[in-house]
């Protein structure tokens, strides 16, 4: 199977939708040998923050010498973005080879009147067999959606499960309040294990409480009273969280957050296990992390950011970052949402900062229209710059348009964001 068979072959699964269940999975998973199962994790569910706490954790665990996993999606600009090993990105060829056997077995299980299984099922399983292939000591898994019922889930005890913040988000899918969705991602806690938890609100982090009782798991909860930032400028936050001072690239003050869970995690893996990990391989991988789309400078000249908030919690954040970092910037917002998220909650909070937009649609069957979104910023007083559902036309018009003292930020959507990092990088 080559490349490009095997990116073919994992697209054509997205029309067997996102079905919530474990059966399929551990039915596939069996049927390769169960390779998760020979494998050891850190488990990261949560609505935001997850991908960044992913990557703090990864960093430091090969800072200090590990061989290490990591699983995350969606991705930005190329499929291999999915799975890594120690920063590397899986190649062509050993995702061809682990494609084609998983393609053997799920041929066998629709002749034998299985269902067939989801986009997501597929490249879990081809990510536990490269993970295996490639002797890794630990592997950072990130959820896909939700956790109890998500395809990742079919792990056994991980290491560390991991809750970052919870909000209201997929609410189709989780539940419309807090306590459901807390329920859902606190599925991923298992047996005997550790969990570290961000600290929730009192209702969910209850329901995440009783969950690790039932399941006799220690319960670290991040002590956001212990953490401070002491700087943060365009490309660098310093911070303090219990009394140690850390730098970080990734310069969004949220990112301050992610830090102290992945720290706590780090903290369990050195306790519990006897991971050897020193407080310089921790500060140097911490600093080293990088993950794309998330309040990152892709152009200079002009000034252009993008950032991955795409629900009212990450713009939220995004918002404190601006609030810290703006200065008498302007700001013009490259914007694209998904019809299904809270986009006038999102307006709400974001259009204070904003001196215009460009409009535009993202590559999603989901996308709200750039004209609705046009009329939405309109009726909250923002000036509309320009709209085009081709993402390549706005980015045109921001080069030939830019002014001096201007911060063009790209915002709303993964799949959008990724579209304006390529056609500025090429």
């Amino acid at each position: 199977m080559t490349y490009e068979a095997a990116l073919a072959f994992i697209h054509d699964t997205y029309k067997f939708g996102s079905k919530l269940g474990l059966d399929n999975i551990k039915l596939l998973m069996s049927r390769l040998g169960d390779p998760q199962k020979k494998l050891k994790f850190v488990h990261i569910a949560g609505t935001n923050g997850k991908g960044s706490t992913s990557a703090f954790t990864h960093s430091v665990l090969v800072e200090a010498g590990y061989r290490v996993g990591l699983y995350t999606s969606p991705f930005i600009e190329t499929f291999n973005e999915r799975m890594r090993v120690n920063h590397t990105l899986i190649s062509e060829s050993a995702l061809a080879k682990h494609t084609e056997k998983v393609k053997e077995q799920i041929d066998e299980m629709v002749k034998e009147g299985y269902n067939h299984p989801t986009e997501f099922e597929v490249v879990t399983a081809i990510a536990m067999l490269y993970f295996l292939d490639e002797a890794c000591d630990v592997v950072v898994l990130e959820v896909g959606l939700g956790g109890r019922l998500d395809a990742t889930n079919v792990i056994d005890t991980p290491l560390v499960s991991v809750i970052t913040p919870l909000a209201l988000d997929h609410i189709e899918y989780l539940g419309d309040t807090i306590e459901l969705i807390a329920y859902e991602k606190s599925g991923i806690i298992k047996s005997n294990g550790t969990t570290v938890s961000y600290p929730q609100m009192e209702s969910a982090l209850s329901v995440i409480s009783e969950k690790c009782q039932n399941e006799n798991n220690d319960l670290v909860i991040t002590d956001l009273n212990q953490l401070a930032i002491t700087k943060s400028t365009f490309g660098a936050l310093e911070m303090t969280y219990k009394g140690q001072p850390y730098s970080l690239s990734l310069f969004a003050p949220y990112q301050a957050q992610n830090a102290a869970m992945a720290i706590e995690i780090i903290d369990v893996l050195k306790r519990k296990y006897g991971f050897s990990i020193s407080e310089v391989q921790l500060s140097e991988g911490l600093r080293k992390a990088k993950w794309i789309g998330r309040l990152e400078i892709i152009s200079s000249d002009p000034f252009v950011i993008i950032d991955g908030a795409h629900n009212l919690h990450g713009i939220l954040g995004l918002v404190e970052s601006l609030k810290m970092l703006k200065g008498d910037l302007d700001v013009v917002g490259i914007v694209g949402i998904l019809k299904d998220k809270d986009v006038l909650g999102m307006l709400d909070e974001i259009t204070p900062y904003l001196k215009g937009v460009v409009t535009t649609k993202p590559d999603n069957p989901r996308a709200l229209n750039e004209s609705a979104l046009s009329d939405a910023f309109r009726e909250h007083g923002t000036p509309v710059l320009y709209e085009n559902e081709s993402i390549k036309a706005c980015v045109d018009w921001v080069l030939e348009h830019a002014k001096p003292n201007t911060l063009y930020l790209g915002f709303g959507s993964l799949y959008m964001i990724g579209e304006i990092r390529s056609k500025f990088h090429h």
